[in-house]
């Protein structure tokens, strides 16, 4: 074949490769394949590198860019903005499109240098048309969401009534009171709203359109990360104003720290409300609008999300983040487990939103702080502990009532256990590692369970130190009585009594049980063997007998007013108890002083003047006994 002949070959074969390459990549491939067909057709004969350019195809290059830098110029000049007129916008996107497809064409053939000095006029103007295409887009975005009075809301995906953005009567209102403001800062921002399966649309459907088309172009032009940028910094300042109107302030960690516990109370408030919020309507609005602006470009849609939500993510994270490394005295659990099952309960929100790769590192801090607030959980009840371990047992409780720090407790673990499910979570993997002892007690129990049966042995051992302080023994079993009493009732009828479990309950009943008993056997035994008769007593003369027993019966008079009148002022909270104690004294007192009365009267020398001598009978005994334990003012107590 002829030289002119083999050249007009190749030429073909560059012509089949360019035409049926739709990109770069793919002419290399066609050229490989024919490559290996005939090695005349070899990467270096086919690339046009290596031959002259063809002057014609550089001045039809030079012509074409000519072409459109008139066109392109007119709009980058222009002051007006293009997209306020459908055909002007159109038009230039056109103009765009091609100067990218000249570009395209063309760049592989960069080593020449006449189409090397057009591609570099084609690269400016290419840039300048992406600043124009940038600014455009930012117009957009806040011009669209001027005129967007109302949004879109879809509740379980249907549309429902509009939910109104702050109108610009109540921005000027507002305005007013604050003593004016720059009136092209304000930015629309979506109103609270009480449900959370609603999707808002932040833009009119034409302008998330018109701003599909603009990202297209300038990701299509090597200019994403811009547009990326240009989208974030709008969207941005919308979201954390809408935050703002929430109530959460922009808080350190620092700050968090040093507020009062009412105020920081009224924080935790506001965080769960805009929490909720963020991670339910607006974050998700916030994913939607840029997967439809960004539509067919993941990676753009990815980033854009993340600039536009991590500043507001993170506020919401430190703050919790301030509440897990703060204070952890027990009268702060039930408000951090109110951010911990906030923060657990929105994990699939942050699953759902933040696991792209430019996000991902949101959703492990969300899970770290979650956790974190589980360790400052487990941290307040090792507080109680040391609360309970230092209490100290200087002063009793007059009338051995019920102790402040039994109150305390049991009503704060009741409380607790409200929240059962909760804490069963939080303890999983951490109470019986340290409490081995009770490990081996109650091997089937939950770590929650072990953790409140310890707690509970801390308080009995508290408690037991402090009936020690009482000199009277009979008085220390009233104590223990209560205090017992009061516990087992708190247990019972509740999930605290559901984890300590129906023995626990029946152990601790027996123990109250037992205490009375060791309290009737203190202060009654001496009144009961006053009663009882010397078993000489029938061997005295008649004389003998009777002195013997009115000095019996004026001895049991005394020490049982004695009796009765100490323990009047002591106190037994329970009504219940207060009965059950006294129909025991009854059961045994009353026989025994009804046999020592009758035989009294049976005496010759007393039957006559019984009644000079007997001050009690029987229906008195019971009535003095009726009155005991009902305490003095100031040691009865509250028993909730």
């Amino acid at each position: 074949m002829s030289e002119n002949g083999e050249e007009k070959l190749l030429a073909v074969a560059r012509h089949i490769a360019k035409t049926l390459g739709h990109n770069n990549t793919m002419s290399d491939d066609i050229f490989q394949i024919l490559s290996n067909f005939d090695g005349r057709f070899s990467r270096e004969n086919l690339s046009e590198k290596g031959a002259d350019a063809d002057p014609r195809g550089c001045a039809a290059l030079d012509h074409s860019l000519k072409t459109l830098d008139r066109r392109i110029s007119l709009y980058v000049s222009s002051d007006r903005p293009i997209w306020s007129d459908a055909a002007d916008s159109a038009a230039f996107l056109d103009a765009v499109d091609k100067l990218v497809a000249v570009v395209a064409e063309w760049n592989h053939l960069a080593s020449d240098k006449a189409v090397a000095a057009c591609l570099v006029r084609a690269e400016d103007m290419l840039q300048h048309a992406m600043f124009r295409l940038g600014d455009e887009f930012r117009s957009l975005m806040e011009r669209g969401g001027e005129s967007f009075g109302l949004t879109r809301s879809y509740w379980n995906g249907e549309s429902t009534e509009n939910l109104p953005f702050e109108s610009d009567e109540d921005e000027e209102e507002e305005e007013a009171r604050n003593g004016g403001g720059d009136k092209e800062e304000q930015i629309p921002v979506a109103l609270p709203v009480t449900g959370f399966d609603i999707v808002i649309d932040a833009l009119p459907s034409g302008t998330i359109n018109d701003l599909h088309e603009i990202a297209k172009r300038m990701v299509a032009g090597g200019f994403g990360k811009e547009c990326s940028h240009v989208y974030s910094s709008c969207r941005r300042e919308f979201l954390e104003e809408s935050v703002s109107r929430l109530g959460l302030q922009k808080l350190s960690i620092e700050e968090v720290h040093k507020m009062t516990w009412q105020d920081l109370e009224g924080e935790i408030e506001k965080w769960i409300k805009a929490s909720n919020v963020a991670l339910k309507i607006l974050f998700p609005s916030e994913r939607r609008l840029c997967d439809r602006v960004f539509f067919g470009f993941a990676s753009a849609s990815d980033f854009s999300f993340m600039e536009v939500c991590r500043g507001s993510a993170i506020q919401l994270l430190n703050f919790a983040d301030a509440v897990a490394i703060g204070s952890r005295s027990p009268e702060r659990l039930f408000r951090i487990l109110d951010v911990f099952e906030t923060l657990r309960d929105l994990i699939p929100e942050f699953e759902a939103l933040f696991s792209d790769q430019f996000s991902v590192s949101l959703r492990n801090e969300a899970i770290t702080i979650w956790r974190r607030l589980g360790e400052a959980i487990r941290g307040i009840f090792m507080e109680l502990e040391n609360l309970i371990r230092r209490d100290p047992a200087k002063m009793a409780v007059p009338g051995g009532g019920l102790h402040p720090i039994t109150r305390y407790v049991m009503n704060y673990l009741r409380a607790a256990c409200r929240s059962r499910q909760s804490l069963e979570q939080v303890f999983e993997d951490y109470g019986l590692k340290e409490y081995t002892k009770l490990e081996d007690r109650v091997p089937s129990s939950s770590s929650l369970s072990v953790q409140m049966d310890w707690i509970m042995e801390l308080l009995e051992s508290n408690l037991e130190a402090k009936s020690r302080i009482y000199k009277d023994p009979a008085l220390r079993y009233v104590f223990l009585m209560n205090n017992g009493r009061y516990i087992v009732q708190k247990t019972k009828d509740s999930e605290l009594g559901t984890l300590l479990g129906d023995d626990w309950i029946r152990k601790h009943a027996a123990k109250v049980r037992q205490f009375h008993v060791h309290y009737q056997r203190c202060s009654w035994t001496k009144v009961l063997g006053i009663l009882k008769l010397d078993s000489n007593g029938s061997s005295l003369p008649p004389n003998g007998l009777a002195k013997s027993m009115k000095e019996t019966l004026k001895l049991f008079n005394t020490v049982f007013e004695e009796t009765c009148r100490e323990h009047s002022s002591w106190f037994v909270f329970d009504e219940q108890l207060r009965e059950e104690i006294r129909i025991s004294l009854e059961k045994i007192l009353l026989p025994a002083y009804g046999n020592f009365v009758a035989r009294f009267e049976s005496v010759a020398e007393l039957g006559k003047n019984a009644d000079k001598y007997i001050k009690y009978g029987t229906e008195e005994i019971q009535a003095t006994l009726n009155g005991l334990f009902q305490g003095s003012s100031g040691s009865t107590g509250s028993r909730k």
